[in-house]
């Protein structure tokens, strides 16, 4: 396979301190786990878990076993600290109680 025949996609993940995103070229066909294995951001992040850790493309989560698509960003989500829904009702009582 020619250099030419290879797709370039990005490989997110995000700390709250850093983020980082990376350029790799695969293979068309390549799927969402093999993007990740290959641009080698489980190597600096050990602590991704692929499978605990939610993948998606452009903020829809995928499955790893999708295909990537030319200009694809793969992004790695990390888990949530807390759930959304909860801390919007604990905003909402302390608002009540301090107005």
């Amino acid at each position: 396979m020619s250099e030419g025949d290879l797709i370039q996609i990005e490989v997110a993940y995000a700390l709250p301190s850093e983020q980082v995103i990376l350029k790799i070229d695969v293979s068309p066909g390549a799927t969402v786990r093999e993007a990740i294995e290959r641009s080698g951001i489980l190597r600096r992040f050990p602590e991704i878990d692929l499978e605990t850790n939610r993948v998606g493309r452009w903020s829809h989560v995928v499955a790893l076993d999708a295909p990537v698509r030319a200009a694809d960003r793969i992004e790695i989500y990390r888990p949530l600290i807390a759930d959304p829904k909860q801390m919007r009702r604990e905003r909402a009582v302390r608002s009540k109680q301090a107005g």
